[in-house]
């Protein structure tokens, strides 16, 4: 479980948030939260969220929550053949996830993967999502994925699920 020393925050991306600060080790990710993530959430692309560092304008990590969808061929057949038969599938997409640097080795990406399965569950009273999906970047990223329990979608193997049902489990 994550080591916090203080009590630990995650709230929308504000103006307040150091994003030039931020350093993920990942060019990608760091650029998005300085650059692109304000932009995205103006305009409804996407939801970033910021887990709040040492100082109320540090971010210590951050994910984003979007809409996408799934082809039904896309999932196992296990799990398609309990669906209905439409050939696409509404989902949560969990686009970034990146944690800083400075915060590394103490949970925080596990904290904010916890937050963005808890509020895509809670969007699915309003919203309907059958799964979360996730592209993990590395073999890194996709291991920690599947550390709790997503599965690649078939024919990509950094492409990975989290069905609702499980998810709901996880909160049961």
């Amino acid at each position: 479980m994550p080591s916090f020393s203080h009590q630990p925050i995650i709230e929308p991306l504000g103006k307040h948030h150091d994003r030039a600060a931020f350093d993920c080790g990942v060019e990608a990710l760091g650029r998005y939260i300085r650059e692109q993530a304000g932009q995205d959430t103006k305009k409804k692309i996407a939801a970033t969220f910021v887990l709040v560092g040492d100082t109320a304008e540090a971010i210590a990590g951050y994910y984003t929550l979007s809409s996408t969808s799934v082809h039904v061929g896309e999932l196992p057949e296990h799990i398609a053949k309990k669906l209905p038969r439409y050939p696409l599938m509404p989902a949560t997409l969990i686009g970034r996830l990146a944690v800083d640097t400075r915060y590394n080795g103490k949970g925080y990406g596990e904290f904010l993967l916890i937050d963005a399965l808890k509020r895509s569950l809670i969007s699915t009273e309003q919203i309907g999502s059958v799964a979360v999906v996730v592209d993990s970047k590395d073999d890194n990223a996709k291991a920690f994925y599947e550390h709790f329990q997503f599965i690649p979608l078939v024919n990509y193997s950094h492409r990975l699920f989290l069905p609702m049902a499980v998810i709901q489990d996880y909160f049961a």
